[in-house]
C-alpha cells in the first residue's frame, strides 16, 4: 500500500468514525424520556374546571367572575377573568390602581369618563390588549346586539378599591 492510499484510507475511516459520533447523542437521545409534569409545580385548569361565579348584586348572566389567583380587595398582584353577556354593562366606576386587560373572546365596548354613553363606545375585539389607567372613571361590557359573550382577562395590584361615580346607582346597567 502506497503512502498515498494509506492516507486515503485513513480519511475514510476517520470520516465513518466521525459520522458515527455524531449520531451517538441522537441515538442516546431517543432512549430518553421527560420527567413527568409535576402538578404542585405546574397547575392547569381546563376550561371546563375554571371556577365561574355570577357577580353579586348583578342580574343572572350579566357578568361572570373566574378568579385565577390572588383577590382584587386583599392586597399584591391579582390574575382574574370577566365574562359580559350581550345587553349588560358596567355603570361608570373607578379603580385606585392601573388594570391591564387582554380581550380572549368576543368583542368587549370599551368608553371612558364618568357619563355613560354605550353608543359611544369603542369595539375591542379579541387578541386586543387595553389599559386601564389608574383613577380614571370608565364602563365596559356587550352592546345589546352582541352576538357573544366577552371574555377579558384582567391582572393588576390589588386592593383595587372599586368606587362607582354615582354610587346612588347601581353597578350596572341594562343597554
Amino acid at each position: 500500500m502506497t503512502d498515498t492510499q494509506t492516507r486515503v484510507e485513513t480519511s475514510r475511516r476517520d470520516l465513518l468514525a466521525a459520522s458515527l459520533i455524531g449520531t451517538l447523542p441522537l441515538l442516546l437521545a431517543a432512549g430518553a424520556e421527560a420527567s413527568p409534569l409535576n402538578p404542585e409545580q405546574t397547575i392547569i385548569r381546563a376550561p371546563d374546571d375554571l371556577p365561574w361565579v355570577p357577580s353579586k348584586g348583578y342580574p343572572e348572566r350579566s357578568v361572570d367572575r373566574c378568579t385565577l389567583t390572588g383577590d382584587i380587595n386583599g392586597s399584591g398582584l391579582y390574575y382574574t377573568l370577566i365574562r359580559w353577556w350581550p345587553g349588560y354593562m358596567s355603570a361608570p366606576h373607578t379603580y385606585t390602581t392601573a388594570r391591564f386587560c387582554m380581550v380572549l373572546a368576543g368583542t368587549w365596548w370599551c368608553n371612558s369618563g364618568a357619563d355613560f354613553d354605550p353608543a359611544a363606545c369603542v369595539p375591542v375585539k379579541a387578541g386586543s390588549f387595553v389599559r386601564r389607567v389608574a383613577g380614571t372613571p370608565h364602563y365596559d361590557g356587550v352592546v345589546r346586539d352582541g352576538t357573544e359573550p366577552a371574555v377579558i382577562a384582567i391582572c393588576g395590584m390589588a386592593p383595587v378599591n372599586y368606587r362607582l361615580v354615582d354610587p346612588s346607582q347601581p353597578g350596572w346597567r341594562r343597554v
